[in-house]
């Protein structure tokens, strides 16, 4: 797998924003993908050095419109914590 095709998209909430400050970036990624391939793709799309990374799988939500009834997608979120020496992530400087 390509790295673009493991990290989807950065995760942007309150939460996910106040984990910047320890060097610590949310992220979208593919349900199939592990720890290892998860590291080595930050690395490769943001230039930076990963010292950690956790995983959870994020369950659906049910929904309703209407009559109609049924669930949201699951989805697999990570949180990458990067080394101490490491530079930071470019694309989320302007949010802190």
């Amino acid at each position: 797998m390509l790295a673009q095709d493991i990290v989807l998209k950065p995760i942007i909430t309150e939460r996910s924003m106040a984990g910047l400050q320890e060097g610590k970036y949310t992220f979208k990624v593919a349900k199939k993908a592990n720890k290892i391939e998860i590291a080595k793709a930050v690395e490769e799309l943001f230039g930076v050095k990963v010292a950690k990374v956790n995983t959870m799988h994020v369950r659906g939500r049910a929904k309703r419109m209407g009559y109609h009834s049924g669930y949201t997608a699951s989805w697999k979120k990570a949180i990458v914590t990067l080394a101490p020496d490491s530079k930071t992530i470019e694309f989320f400087d302007g949010m802190m």
